[in-house]
């Protein structure tokens, strides 16, 4: 089924762009992304961010940029990972409507975590780029184009803002657990050991 929503998924986008991707075509592509999950290091595709809201059952919100550039600042390609990835194989109430939030630059992901202030348990995250076009609903069908408002409103606990921007709410505990507090500071004196060295 993951395959098939993939499959339809890159058709819609080829025909888009005028060309078909045909059966040989289409098993070439997908051996290459199983190869790719498989080898340590490797770059990763959107449908490893797809398979990975399954996994989770989450939602995952990616905010990137929109063109992978040379060292001397040059556009190579449209970097198409900014988005939304929704568990769309999974029905809706046996996911969580709080997302996971990755930012992608220089061909890296990384985790990004809100500000908590205090007592607030919940943070606003924007569904639009900075130009405030809406973010991306990747592996859509195309019976599911136009649809993709009322899809995030399905998939995500989401609220507008007074300026109408539309964003998904992420809940968090406050205050956070030990457990989780110890995980991070270690990972952050790890990563500082890294960085001065």
């Amino acid at each position: 089924q993951r395959r098939v929503r993939g499959r339809e998924y890159e058709c819609m986008h080829a025909a888009n762009l005028h060309y078909s991707l045909n059966d040989g075509q289409w098993g070439t592509t997908w051996r290459k992304l199983v190869k790719l999950a498989e080898q340590p290091g490797k770059s990763l595709e959107q449908a490893h961010v797809f398979c990975l809201a399954h996994v989770l059952r989450r939602p995952i919100i990616v905010y990137g940029v929109k063109y992978v550039r040379n060292s001397t600042g040059e556009a190579l390609d449209y970097a198409r990972f900014e988005g939304v990835y929704l568990p769309l194989l999974w029905k809706t109430e046996l996911c969580s409507k709080s997302p996971i939030v990755l930012g992608y630059t220089r061909g890296h992901f990384s985790a990004l975590v809100g500000i908590q202030r205090s007592e607030e348990t919940e943070i606003l995250l924007p569904l639009c780029d900075a130009q405030g076009l809406m973010l991306p609903l990747h592996f859509i069908l195309e019976d599911e184009v136009g649809l993709e408002s009322q899809l995030l409103r399905d998939w995500l606990e989401t609220t507008e803002t007074s300026e109408g921007i539309l964003c998904a709410i992420q809940r968090s505990q406050f205050p956070s657990h030990p457990l989780s507090k110890r995980l991070v500071d270690g990972w952050l004196a790890k990563y500082r050991r890294t960085t001065t060295t």
